[in-house]
C-alpha cells in the first residue's frame, strides 16, 4: 500500500463493507467546488454486491458522471463467495465493462466500523492494520469484512493508498458520564469498555446535509437523528456534536435490527441457551475471527428475522397490513400476528430513544431526521413514530410523508412546521462522506 501524496487527477474509491454486502462508489475530484453548496468530489459510478454470505451473490452496477459501461441490477454471480472475491469481481467489471483502468485509482477509503480510541482517518500500514485487527472482537461481523477488503486492495492496487475512516469517530464528544458503564472503572479503562457509538459517517453526512438545508451552522443545531436500517441506531446531536447514541461498546445494543436483538437483559442469553459461552463452529458467522455462541445468537439469529422469518422490513410491513383486520379483531393466529408484533416492537424501541433524547436536549430540538434504508423508505414507521411525538409539538404532513420517494434532493421535509420542530428525511451517503473528507485532506494530494 502506498502512502505517498497523489496527483489530484487520481480517482477516489469509497468502499463500505457490511457483514454480507459490499457497497462501492468511485469519485473524481471536482473541477470547481468553490461554492458553498458544491461537493469537492463528483460521483462517477457505484456498485453494490449483496448476499455475499448466502450465495448466489447479486451484483449491481450503475453509472453517474461516467457514461460508458454496462449497467446491471442484481445480476447473480457464482464466482463471489466472500468480500475478497466480491471486490475482485468489481475491479474486473470496472475495467472490462466501464473501461476504467485500476491504475487510475489513487486513494481507497474504507469504512471501518470500530476504531476504538482512534478518532482520525489513518493511512493503513502493517502496524495499524494489526490495531484494527485487534478491535475485531468488538465488531466481528464488520471489522473482519473491512479487513478482508483492505487486504484485497493491497494485493490488487499496490500503488493506491488505503485510508480507514472510523464509524466511531463522530461520537468522540460523548461526555464521560454518558459513555461510561456502571462497572469497575479500573477494569473498564484497562480494557476500553465504554460506549463508542456507530453509524458515525452517516451522522456526519446527515448533520452537514441538514445544516445546508436549514441554512444554519452545524454548531447551532440540536437534532434527533434516526439511522434506521438492517442495523439501526439513534443519535442526539447537541450544538453540532454527538451527545449520546443508542449503540454502545459494540453495534449490538440499542435498537433491534434485521438479525440483531438490540438491548436485552444481559442475563437473558444464559436462559436462552446453556451454550452461551461456547465458541461457534459456524465459520460463516465471522470473517477471520470466531464469535461466541451468545454473540452469534444475538447478532445473527435475532431481530425481526428471528420473529418473522424474513430480514426484509418491507416484507414485514406488507404482511402486517395484509393481516391488520384480523389482528384488530383479535382473530389473528400467532403466525398472522407476528408481523405486527415485530413492527410494533421496533417502533416502540425507536420511541424509547427519541423520547429520552428529547429530554436530554431539554426539549430544544430543531428537527427530527429519518435516515437509513427503513427511515428513508418506510412511510408507515415514520407515521407511527411522529404521531407519538405530537405531544412534543411535532406534526407530520401526511401527503408529504407519502410522497418522499417522488421528491428530489438529499433532504425532504415531511412535517407541517417549516420554522421549528421540523420533521425531515435525509438520504444518507457514507461513501460520499468518506470521499469528501479524502478530497479535502491536503496531505493526501500533491
Amino acid at each position: 500500500m502506498s502512502n505517498k501524496p497523489c496527483d489530484r487527477n487520481g480517482l477516489i474509491l469509497a468502499v463500505n463493507a457490511g457483514s454480507s454486502s459490499l457497497k462501492i462508489s468511485l469519485f473524481r475530484n471536482a473541477d470547481d467546488a468553490s461554492s458553498a453548496s458544491s461537493e469537492p468530489v463528483e460521483l462517477l459510478l457505484e456498485s453494490n454486491i449483496s448476499n455475499i454470505s448466502s450465495p448466489p451473490a447479486y451484483f449491481s452496477f450503475s453509472l453517474s458522471a461516467h457514461s460508458s459501461g454496462r449497467e446491471v441490477h442484481k445480476e447473480p454471480v457464482d464466482s463471489v463467495h466472500d468480500h475478497t472475491s466480491a471486490f475482485t469481481h468489481f475491479l474486473n467489471y470496472l475495467q472490462d465493462q466501464a473501461s476504467i483502468d485500476r491504475s487510475q485509482i489513487a486513494h481507497i477509503c474504507h469504512r471501518v466500523v470500530h476504531g476504538g480510541d482512534c478518532f482520525e482517518p489513518i493511512n493503513i500500514t502493517k502496524d495499524n492494520y494489526h490495531y484494527i485487527e485487534q478491535l475485531t472482537d468488538l465488531a466481528p461481523l464488520h471489522n473482519g469484512a473491512a479487513l478482508s477488503v483492505i487486504k484485497a486492495c493491497s494485493d490488487a492496487l499496490p500503488n493506491a493508498s488505503s485510508i480507514a475512516y472510523f464509524d466511531t469517530s463522530f461520537h468522540r464528544t460523548i461526555p464521560a458520564h454518558i459513555a461510561s458503564y456502571a462497572i469497575d472503572q479500573k477494569i473498564a479503562k484497562k480494557r476500553g469498555l465504554k460506549k463508542y457509538g456507530f453509524h458515525g459517517l452517516s451522522y456526519a453526512y446527515i448533520l452537514r446535509a441538514v445544516s445546508a438545508y436549514l441554512k444554519k451552522e452545524p454548531s447551532t443545531l440540536n437534532l434527533i437523528v434516526m439511522h434506521l436500517g438492517s442495523g439501526a441506531s439513534v443519535c442526539a446531536v447537541k450544538a453540532g456534536k454527538s451527545l449520546v447514541t443508542s449503540m454502545g461498546l459494540t453495534p449490538l445494543t440499542g435498537l433491534p435490527g434485521a438479525t440483531r436483538s438490540g438491548g436485552v437483559d444481559p442475563s437473558l442469553i444464559f436462559h436462552y441457551t446453556n451454550r452461551a459461552g461456547r465458541m461457534s463452529h459456524d465459520k460463516s458467522q465471522a470473517v477471520d475471527v470466531q464469535v461466541t455462541h451468545a454473540e452469534e445468537i444475538l447478532n445473527k439469529q435475532s431481530g425481526w428475522k428471528a420473529m418473522t422469518g424474513t430480514a426484509d422490513f418491507g416484507e414485514v410491513v406488507e404482511n402486517m397490513k395484509a393481516n391488520a383486520q384480523k389482528v384488530d379483531k383479535g382473530e389473528a393466529s400467532e403466525n398472522e400476528a407476528k408481523w405486527a408484533l415485530a413492527f410494533d416492537l421496533f417502533a416502540d424501541r425507536v420511541m424509547d430513544f427519541v423520547g429520552a433524547y428529547y429530554l436530554k436536549l431539554k426539549g430544544k430540538v430543531d428537527a427530527v431526521v429519518f435516515s437509513g434504508g427503513i427511515g428513508e423508505k418506510n412511510t408507515e414507521l415514520r407515521d407511527v413514530v411522529v404521531r407519538q411525538m405530537e405531544c412534543l409539538g411535532f406534526a407530520l404532513d401526511k401527503s408529504s410523508n407519502e410522497a418522499v420517494d417522488n421528491q428530489d434532493g438529499v433532504v425532504v421535509e415531511i412535517g407541517k412546521s417549516k420554522e421549528q420542530k421540523r420533521v425531515l428525511v435525509c438520504r444518507t451517503d457514507e461513501q460520499l462522506e468518506m470521499a469528501r473528507e479524502c478530497s479535502l485532506e491536503k496531505s493526501f494530494w500533491k
